[in-house]
């Protein structure tokens, strides 16, 4: 006996329909917002960036901004810190490896280019030297924050020299403390330059410079 195919049940009447779940705009994520916001605090600045800027810039409205970041000062301050993480993992391990001091430190003043020259709308420079430095006058939280990543700086400068220095890559009566200062100087001064749109070739004639003054000529 040929059974005939039975047709799909119906679907019962008044069952709910399962809405679809629609995935969350890339804009809403949190790290890609906070990516953002920091890319437009580096060029505009705290003052110069409103509410409304970040909100065109993240995709996200001003309840969703609050609810995620807090307010403008917290965005700002979140901001500063994933662009310390970020160049710190940049450098970390240049700064942490045994390599000779002149070759490290070439390194070390490529990746800072490489960060303060980047920008599609042009280079953005350093957000500590461009924009926290300004807001630390009046600011407690974020002049700490300066402080610390000075200090951080010249302290992974300092090591640098006196390994170099134990190693007799520098004179005996080297001083690393005054070394590692005018390394983190020039970081200062091409971050600021690169900001002006001077020129990398420029930028990395500078950087040799003070290699020369640092290392020795090469």
């Amino acid at each position: 006996m040929v059974q005939k195919n039975k047709p799909p049940p119906a679907a019962k009447i008044g069952a709910p329909a399962v809405p679809k779940r629609r995935g969350r705009p890339r804009a809403y994520e949190p790290d890609v917002a906070l990516g953002k916001a920091l890319d437009l605090f580096r060029r505009a600045g705290f003052a110069a960036t409103s509410l409304d800027d970040l909100s065109a810039a993240t995709g996200m409205n001003r309840p969703s901004l609050y609810g995620a970041f807090g307010d403008k000062r917290e965005l700002y301050i979140k901001s500063y810190r994933r662009y310390r993480d970020d160049a710190r993992a940049a450098m970390g391990a240049v700064f942490r490896d045994e390599a000779p001091l002149r070759q490290r430190l070439e390194r070390i003043y490529a990746i800072a280019l490489d960060i303060y020259l980047s920008g599609e709308a042009g280079p953005r420079g350093c957000f500590t030297v461009m924009t926290a430095g300004s807001e630390a006058v009046s600011d407690p939280a974020i002049r700490a924050m300066v402080l610390e990543g000075l200090t951080e700086l010249d302290k992974a400068f300092a090591n640098c020299f006196r390994l170099a220095k134990e190693r007799g890559e520098l004179a005996g009566s080297a001083d690393t403390t005054a070394l590692a200062h005018l390394a983190s100087s020039t970081i200062h001064t091409i971050a600021i330059r690169a900001r002006a749109c001077v020129p990398r070739k420029e930028l990395e004639a500078i950087v040799k410079g003070a290699l020369d003054v640092m290392c020795g000529p090469k």
